[in-house]
């Protein structure tokens, strides 16, 4: 790979002038004793070790694309295979392990009308109670878009009477069917539309955010990645820990990944960084690694979920990269000045630092096998 494609992957802005630095041999000590400053984080993770369930609904009207972007983000299927993929039948359940004591309780509810007209009628409470966030999707190329939003305002409706305090995450899906030179008009009328209804039934904006999505593009990692960070328990001490371990590396930028689905947990950008023009670059790198992925699975003839790798890297005259294991359930990005002494220190120091971050994988387990 050139310099320049390098450039494009990552989105570093040009032009860019490198700054060496000098790793001190106290440096690398301080990962050593890093767990110190950092007690009161870990003792909130303690706290949380027991498993946390959260009960996400995802619901739309028949052929929005459910079931489609479930697939692609939970089940490693890429865009194109989604195709074969018959309707759901009432509502299909899905439990997700994610970063260890996160299990995502998923409800794919089927957009068919006699489904949601069970939903909201003798299935009602059981469900719209106990929910933690509705992803609620819209066919922006739907003729019947009068129809999608009465769906809405019913669903939300029930959510209000069982769930009042739920997040709401609007997903206007398929944007690739609308003209370029038109999708910033629809997708305003449409949020406005949808926001409309979303005060009327009771949800204040800081409940409802609204994501512009299609399966051909990063765009939908990137509202998924949204519904990640707001279940994730302790996402704040995570990115405290981060923070510190970017300090100690001095590096530009730190992205921790999931490992199976490829999705942003958090990130901490320093420096240089902040004025990266590509606000979208994480996300295309979740793209590219579960593009990796698959490619993996099909030359070793295993499965796309059960394949891993142990480090990736990019090195060009104005940074380096590299990609690795930082728990059993996360990988961590790591950008850094073009410096080969940082770069190898950089590598060495996040080795070290994997076990002040085992915190973040606290699935009880017994026997050394985890417990499902």
């Amino acid at each position: 790979m050139g310099r320049c494609d390098a450039l494009a992957l990552l989105g570093i802005p040009l032009p860019f002038r490198p700054h060496h630095t000098i790793l001190h041999s106290s440096r690398r000590q301080r990962i050593l004793t890093l767990s110190s400053p950092l007690h009161p984080l870990l003792r909130k993770m303690e706290r949380s070790r027991r498993q946390k369930q959260r009960k996400v609904l995802l619901m739309g009207r028949s052929g929005a694309g459910k079931s489609s972007m479930r697939s692609i983000i939970f089940s490693n299927y890429v865009a194109k295979d989604v195709r074969r993929l018959g309707a759901t039948v009432d509502v299909e359940h899905s439990n997700i392990r994610f970063m260890g004591n996160l299990m995502l309780n998923l409800w794919d509810c089927g957009g068919q009308d006699s489904f949601v007209e069970s939903y909201l009628t003798n299935q009602r409470s059981h469900v719209f109670s106990s929910v933690a966030v509705l992803i609620f999707v819209f066919d922006i190329s739907s003729k019947e878009a009068n129809a999608d939003l009465l769906g809405f305002s019913s669903t939300i409706r029930a959510l209000q009477e069982f769930s009042p305090n739920s997040k709401i995450f609007v997903l206007i899906h398929k944007m690739d069917l609308v003209p370029t030179d038109q999708r910033s008009r629809i997708l305003s009328q449409r949020t406005a539309d949808v926001r409309a209804n979303c005060i009327d039934e009771g949800f204040h904006d800081q409940q409802v955010e609204f994501w512009a999505t299609s399966i051909w593009d990063q765009s939908l990692y990137r509202a998924w990645t949204q519904v990640i960070y707001f279940l994730v328990p302790n996402a704040t001490v995570i990115e405290n820990m981060l923070r510190k371990l970017a300090e100690l590396l001095d590096a530009r930028e730190l992205i921790l990944y999931e490992r199976t689905t490829c999705l942003v947990v958090t990130h901490i950008t320093r420096g240089v960084e902040t004025r990266n023009p590509y606000a979208d670059r994480f996300e295309r790198i979740s793209s590219i690694l579960k593009t990796h992925k698959h490619s993996m699975a099909k030359h070793t003839g295993t499965n796309a979920s059960e394949v891993s790798f142990a480090e990736m890297q990019i090195k060009t005259g104005d940074f380096m990269f590299f990609i690795t294991r930082l728990t059993e359930n996360t990988n961590i990005a790591v950008v850094m000045p073009g410096d080969e002494a940082a770069f190898n220190a950089a590598r060495i120091n996040v080795q070290l630092a994997r076990r002040e971050f085992e915190h973040l994988d606290i699935a009880e387990k017994k026997g050394g096998k985890e417990t499902q």
